[in-house]
């Protein structure tokens, strides 16, 4: 596919003004605050599969609403000392997957928490195991558009506070040392990872990969790829409600995360991608910690020749050399 989006000296220096809403802050702390007052250690449970070196445990932990998430949570055998672990969300319509296809991580010394999304799984990979028992008013097909007439109802907001419920949840695991937590995900969980680093205090660090849910304005002017395109179907139908969804998604944009978050970041786009521009990864990029008193270690990697995949593997090498990096 060919490029579409600005140039890369362009996007370097790209920092829009991004629509953000006035209660913002008061909206999420209300709304972490809130979901936190559902207490409860996670439960733990042999996923059974004997690796003679690797450990994998099923997990359920309590979310947004209290509401049972799940998680696989893996571990290298015969390391007694607290690990730093890297928490993981999937992308769109996925979910955790299964069990055997976590072992990088744990294999490279380092914890891992994968945990599921909400009513995912069963678009791609290998399936997920947790529901959303919330219902929505009218909506497009998918995800993008349920509750979208209510921030307060939106989908996003109960995926955004599983994830940071992860990382409560992932500070109390046996064996986790609960300093050195980071967070991670690509497309769909690039952006959640954003909005964790915004909502939570303390992570040793940040992965971002092609994020989605960056800028939502702009990326329904320049893609109508799915998932984007599920909010341009619901729009097409629902005349009068534009400005008014803009202004709910406005809660939610990955650059308003970005601007609050802390933790050192590594993060990628891909110049074409279409499903993810580029020009929204890098709003938030630009963006990333620009409201805390000084900003923090930031890198972006750009993938000139690839679309929504990426650097792939070979971003995961730079992960791994960005964690350890970090913890050295």
């Amino acid at each position: 596919m060919p490029l579409f989006d600005l140039s890369l000296p362009e996007l370097e220096r790209y920092r829009p003004d991004v629509r953000e809403p006035q209660h913002f802050d008061e909206f999420w702390r209300a709304t972490i605050a809130e979901a936190r007052e559902h207490e409860g250690e996670p439960m733990l449970a042999d996923a059974g599969w004997n690796l003679p070196q690797l450990s994998i445990r099923d997990v359920i932990f309590p979310g947004y609403g209290g509401h049972p998430i799940r998680g696989w949570y893996v571990r290298p055998r015969g390391v007694q000392q607290p690990l730093p672990c890297v928490v993981q969300i999937a992308g769109y319509s996925s979910g955790r997957g299964h069990a055997l296809d976590h072992t990088f991580w744990a294999s490279a010394g380092v914890a891992h928490f994968v945990m599921d999304t909400r009513g995912q799984g069963a678009g791609w990979g290998n399936g997920g195991e947790t529901a959303d028992p919330v219902g929505h008013s009218t909506s497009a097909p998918g995800f993008m558009t349920r509750g979208i007439e209510d921030p307060r109802d939106y989908y996003y907001r109960r995926v955004t506070t599983d994830a940071v419920r992860a990382v409560d949840a992932v500070r109390m695991l046996p064996g986790v040392d609960e300093q050195r937590v980071f967070f991670s995900g690509a497309s769909q969980g690039g952006g959640i990872a954003l909005a964790v680093a915004g909502l939570v205090d303390g992570l040793a660090g940040v992965m971002a990969d092609v994020p989605f849910l960056c800028h939502f304005e702009r990326s329904l002017a320049i893609t109508d790829a799915e998932p984007y395109g599920e909010i341009i179907t619901y729009l097409s139908t629902q005349r009068g409600d534009r400005n008014a969804v803009l202004d709910n998604l406005s809660y939610f944009d990955g650059v308003n995360h970005a601007k609050r978050a802390g933790a050192p970041l590594l993060a990628s786009v891909a110049l074409r991608d279409q499903v993810c521009p580029p020009s929204g990864g890098f709003a938030a990029y630009n963006w990333y910690g620009a409201h805390g008193p000084h900003r923090p270690q930031t890198r972006m990697d750009v993938w000139h020749d690839n679309g929504h995949e990426g650097g792939s593997t070979h971003q995961l090498a730079r992960q791994l050399q960005f964690v350890r990096s970090m913890l050295n």
